[in-house]
Order: C-alpha cells, then sequence, then structure tokens
C-alpha cells in the first residue's frame, strides 16, 4: 500500500528552526516497504524529492517545488552480544535522544556523551554529530540505505562511510543517492566513561560524583545543554549553526599573539589547532544580538535563532553578517552546519 501523498503542506512543525514553508506534496514513510512503493510512485510523478528526518538541520529559505519523505523508521533490535559488547539496530526514524537514553538505561556506552542532540538516528552519520569530545563515528558499525534510483539495498561499513568532521560520503558526494533506513551500533559494556571535555567534570564535582557512571555523564551533558541551549519546542533554533573551525596550528600561534585569551581544542588533523565557532562569535560581539525577527542567542553564540515569524532567508542573512564579521576580525571563514534548501 503506497502511503497517503498530501499537497501543499506546511512544513512549520517538521524543522525545528520553525519556518514556515510550502511543499508541494508531503508523505510518510514507516517502513522499508511504504519507501519502495513511494520510489515507484516518484518515477511517473518526475518531482524533485527532499528527504527529511527530525528537521534538526535544515533551514528552508522557500517553499519546496517537489515531495517531503519524512522517515518514521522505528525499532531497536539487539544483532549480537557478548561480554563486552553488543551490536544494536536502529530504525532511522527513532529520536536520537531516546536512542540514546534507551542505551545509557540498558547500561551499553558510547552515546552518553551525544545526550540531548536534536534530530534522529538516521541524520546521525550524515552529520557525524559530535559533542563533547565523542564522534557518533566511533561507534557506528554500518549504516543500511536503499539506493534510489536502483531501488536496492546496500549496506556501508563504518570505513566506507568516510566519517570527517562533521562530515562523511552522505553528506555530500552520495547526497540525494541514499536513503538511510537503519543503523548498527557497537555499544560497550564495559564503560569507560569521558569527562574531559566541557563543563562535565565541572558539573560532576559540583555533585560530588567521584566514581560517574554513563548515566551521570548523560545527566551532566543535559543539564550543561539544558543551561546553554535553547529549547526549539520554545525558540526556533537548529542548534550549533556553524562549524567549530580548524585551523593551521602557524596561524593559531599569530592569533594567540593577538588574543591571549582565546580558547583552542586540538584539532582533528595533524598540525592543526579547533577554536569554537561560539567564542570567535562573541568576541566579534553578537552574542545576545537580535536583526528583527531573529537573532544570536544570549546564552550561546554559536547558535541562531527565530523569535518567531522569520524567513528563512533573515536566518540566512544573519549568518551573512557574523561569518562577515568573523572574517575581518580574526581572518577565518566560518561553515555552516545547517543545511539550505
Amino acid at each position: 500500500m503506497i502511503p497517503q501523498i498530501i499537497q501543499n503542506k506546511d512544513l512549520k512543525k517538521y524543522n525545528s528552526f520553525a519556518i514556515s514553508a510550502q511543499a508541494k506534496l508531503f508523505t510518510v514513510f514507516k517502513s522499508e516497504k511504504e519507501l519502495l512503493s513511494i520510489l515507484e510512485e516518484l518515477e511517473e510523478l518526475n518531482e524533485p524529492m527532499l528527504l527529511l528526518g527530525g528537521g534538526s538541520n535544515m533551514l528552508f529559505t522557500k517553499d519546496f517545488e517537489g515531495i517531503v519523505l519524512k522517515n518514521e523508521i522505528k525499532g531497536i533490535q539487539i544483532l549480537s552480544e557478548n561480554a563486552d559488547t553488543v551490536l544494536i539496530k536502529c530504525g532511522a526514524g527513532e529520536v536520537w535522544h531516546e536512542f540514546v537514553l534507551y542505551c545509557v538505561g540498558k547500561g551499553w556506552a558510547g552515546l552518553e556523551n551525544l545526550s540531548l542532540i536534536p534530530g534522529t538516528v538516521g541524520a546521525s552519520p550524515i552529520q557525524n554529530i559530535g559533542a563533547y569530545g565523542v564522534e557518533v563515528k566511533d561507534t557506528i558499525e554500518s549504516v543500511e540505505c536503499i539506493d534510489i534510483e536502483t531501488k536496492t539495498k546496500k549496506r556501508f561499513s563504518n570505513s566506507e562511510c568516510i566519517f570527517g568532521y562533521r562530515e562523511s560520503i552522505f553528506k555530500k558526494i552520495y547526497k540525494g543517492k541514499y536513503v538511510i533506513t537503519q543503523v548498527a551500533f557497537r555499544l560497550k559494556k564495559q564503560p569507560k566513561v569521558n569527562t574531559s571535555y566541557g563543563a562535565i567534570q565541572q558539573v560532576l564535582d559540583e555533585k560530588g560524583i567521584t566514581s560517574p557512571t554513563i548515566r551521570d555523564v548523560s545527566n551532566a551533558v543535559i543539564e550543561i545543554r539544558k543551561s546553554k541551549l535553547p529549547n526549539p519546542a520554545q525558540l526556533g533554533n537548529a542548534g550549533s549553526f556553524f562549524k567549530n573551525p580548524e585551523i593551521p596550528s602557524k596561524d593559531f600561534d599569530a592569533l594567540k599573539t593577538k588574543f591571549p585569551d582565546i580558547v583552542f581544542f586540538p584539532g582533528t588533523k595533524p598540525d592543526t589547532i579547533k577554536v569554537p565557532a561560539g567564542w570567535l562569535i562573541e568576541k566579534a560581539g553578537w552574542k545576545g544580538k537580535s536583526i528583527g525577527n531573529v537573532g544570536v542567542h544570549r546564552l550561546q553564540a554559536l547558535v541562531l535563532v527565530n523569535y518567531g515569524g522569520a524567513s528563512g532567508q533573515e536566518i540566512v542573512d544573519l549568518s551573512l553578517e557574523v561569518r562577515k564579521s568573523v572574517k575581518e576580525l580574526f581572518g577565518i571563514e566560518l561553515e555552516p552546519e545547517v543545511n539550505m534548501i
């Protein structure tokens, strides 16, 4: 049975920026079978296609003149386990944070630092989501997809996904070629917690927790994120709007001479330094600043927000002004994380 296709669907509640944009056509699929039925139908409709998960990394700048497919494939199953690890497969339409809490509740370690990240499981490998010293690539075993053109299944191993910092093969090279349906994660039963990044250790110390469990780490991350990041249900946003730039070590040395208080972390590549984009934006004077219906959040400069009634183009225009200021002050080009449609 082919899922119902709706005409002229308002996408405001399907994107965390709460931007009102119309989809010419819209449908939801809850299984691979339903997805294949839709793909067969689309051959006759000959319409542009856009895949949508939680809409937490999507900025609509205009109506979409095609069909939007919302992925709601659910389900979690154990594929194999031993004394040390468990291999689980999760439907791409599962809410990411709920999946993380499920794993934490089972005592399966590896995802606790990624608590409260908005979006769905299927989006996690595309973006190679990361936070507090952890990237999802470190736990992904494989990614199952449907090839849109051939309508056949394909499984990508971790190495075949070509993960990078907020990057994967699905984000650029194979963008629009595959629909992610399932993601397999290998998690640890003997946890070794990571508390070295950000304020996690500080929160644990304040609570008097000296031997933290993965639940303690998850709770600390949730507390930190809630204290800094606006709830998309209350204030439209997509979380971090920009990537943290990585610059050559020699360029960083020159910057540190000029800005002794600059915040930094080791880069993911040799001879590079990662500089928090939020610090750069704040130093450029944007933190808490608003222009019309949009602005830079007062507690976290990395987050651009829709105060209500904004268009996607207003968010884009704000981001360009922020990028311009940072470039002029630091000579660093900020790169957006958000997918602009």
